[in-house]
């Protein structure tokens, strides 16, 4: 990553990341437990992804609503 906010948010996700380098926080949390916009982690995380540092994943609740993105970091922990 090259910008500072996408520093931040890979090692978030790597902090929370399990042994095969999956997590699933919020957009929201990631940006309330990072003191950042919404815009900011979204930019970042798109940021992340084009570098191939991680995909995701959408996941549906059962009724068929959006639940949190599933990130799979290219390089677990």
């Amino acid at each position: 990553p090259t910008r500072r906010s996408s520093d931040l948010v890979y090692m978030y996700l790597r902090d929370r990341a399990d042994e095969n380098g999956s997590c699933y926080p919020a957009i929201s949390t990631i940006a309330a437990d990072l003191k950042m916009s919404r815009s900011t982690v979204k930019r970042a995380l798109g940021d992340l992804e084009k570098a191939k540092y991680l995909r995701h994943e959408r996941r549906y609740r059962q009724s068929g609503g959006n639940s949190s993105n599933l990130y799979l970091l290219s390089h677990p922990p």
